[in-house]
């Protein structure tokens, strides 16, 4: 990922030091576990050097693999230069125990596993972050009016508290998600080439996966199963698209012509260098942009499942690319739309104005249950409701004064209602005497 939508503390989990940092730890923890063992030669004092002596250069393994051309080995050679520093040509040499036993992904798959939880603990605290952030502001703005809109088109009347409850409890469920994807990925495997543990003891992949708090693969062929990985890239593509949604939801409240809530816009902000007037969404615009890459890459996860017999190679290319790459991307728009939602601009005043611009159609509902409890069937009711409407509706799309919709009820000889029965029908508050128990839910959702 670009550095433009990178985070630091993200982007460190991803950098070269921290990869090969682990790796290193992990060699370190597996010849400590040999040690412990006692079925191979190994000294308690020589894993004792080890850990002391292991250490790396990212330009010397840069160096080396351009020889190489293997990462691990290029690493491994490195690491070994340090350990053995020092000693004299005749002295036993302590770099000969590092990597007893393993191959390649023991090490690479176990430390990207390692690097996976890492990143999920980042992304479920942006998560919790902004959940905690709509839930409060879902209290807040509990009792503020607006129009409801389904298909874009005005409904019934709701609060804004209904709008950031819903999200609430969208990222109430992609925390769990990524709760599981951890979970999923928090496991490693040092078993040798094809995973039968034929030169290394289970006991060192036991040892070594406690310390890193992950657990042993049930049985891997040399790699982790891939399943797990594309898991992980499901769960952050499920938060990216519920992030989008949240976004494209501020997006359009911000359009022009309904501007009932707006993000924020920072003093000395520029919104065009045509239009000096423009205050665009362009941080909303930025989280459903990076949510599209997000989603994509889950793709690659879900190909890379598939590999040759016990393992190949053709996951690791791409998943290098797309492991980092969401994790970054995800950190970065979820701090964005936090900043968007925490600081978000509502205008209470347009939901009102909004809310009556269709002169009085959105009480329909109301109308049609009122005259089928007046003794009018189903069918001579909704007549009554429509044909009011629709003349209603002309009016509106022509931009004539016209009738409201309650003056034309008033009008209908068809329409039974008294005067104060439609009183109570056009009231908006009565749509919604039963939004409490929604508010009740939500005090009990827990981030």
């Amino acid at each position: 990922m670009i550095d433009r939508y990178s985070r630091p503390t993200m982007s460190r989990i991803w950098q070269l030091e921290n990869k090969f940092a682990t790796w290193c730890e992990i060699e370190v923890l597996a010849c400590e576990a040999q040690a412990e063992l006692g079925e191979i030669g190994i000294t308690r004092e020589e894993a004792a050097r080890i850990r002391a002596k292991a250490a790396f250069e990212v330009a010397r393994i840069d160096e080396l693999e351009a020889t190489l051309n293997h990462d691990v080995i290029a690493f491994l050679t490195n690491m070994a230069e340090h350990i053995d520093a020092g000693l004299s040509e005749g002295d036993p040499k302590p770099s000969r125990w590092v990597h007893y036993g393993m191959t390649s992904s023991d090490l690479g798959d176990t430390a990207l596993c390692y690097q996976l939880t890492q990143a999920a603990d980042i992304l479920i605290s942006d998560v919790r972050r902004i959940g905690e952030v709509c839930k409060r502001r879902a209290f807040e703005t509990r009792d503020m009016l607006c129009v409801g809109r389904t298909h874009g088109i005005h409904a019934e009347p709701m609060t804004m508290g209904m709008k950031f409850g819903r999200w609430a409890w969208a990222l109430r469920r992609a925390q769990t998600r990524l709760e599981t994807a951890r979970e999923t990925v928090a496991v490693g495997a040092i078993s040798g080439a094809v995973g039968s543990y034929s030169n290394i003891d289970p006991f060192v992949e036991a040892y070594v996966c406690e310390r890193l708090g992950l657990m042993p693969e049930q049985l891997s062929t040399q790699v982790i199963p891939r399943d797990r990985h594309a898991d992980f890239l499901s769960a952050l593509a499920a938060t990216a698209a519920t992030a989008e949604e949240i976004a494209t939801e501020v997006r359009a409240l911000q359009r022009s012509d309904t501007l009932e809530a707006e993000e924020p816009f920072s003093a000395g902000q520029k919104g065009s260098s045509a239009m000096p007037h423009k205050r665009n969404p362009i941080t909303a615009e930025r989280v459903c942009g990076l949510a599209r890459v997000v989603k994509a890459n889950a793709q690659v996860g879900f190909d890379n499942v598939a590999l040759w017999h016990e393992r190949d190679i053709s996951h690791s290319s791409a998943e290098r690319v797309v492991l980092a790459d969401s994790s970054l991307a995800l950190d970065y728009l979820l701090s964005k739309l936090e900043w968007v939602l925490d600081g978000l601009v509502l205008y209470p005043e347009r939901m009102r104005a909004n809310l009556e611009a269709t002169r009085g159609l959105i009480y329909s509902s109301r109308v049609l249950l009122a005259l089928v409890d007046a003794g009018l069937t189903r069918e001579d009711a909704y007549a009554v409701v429509q044909r009011n409407a629709m003349a209603v509706w002309d009016d509106i799309q022509q931009a004539c004064a016209g009738a409201s919709y309650r003056e034309c009820l008033e009008a209908d000889p068809g329409c039974p209602l008294a005067p104060a029965q439609i009183d109570a029908i056009f009231d908006p508050w009565a749509f919604l005497g039963r939004i409490g128990v929604l508010f009740d839910r939500l005090e009990r959702c827990r981030f």
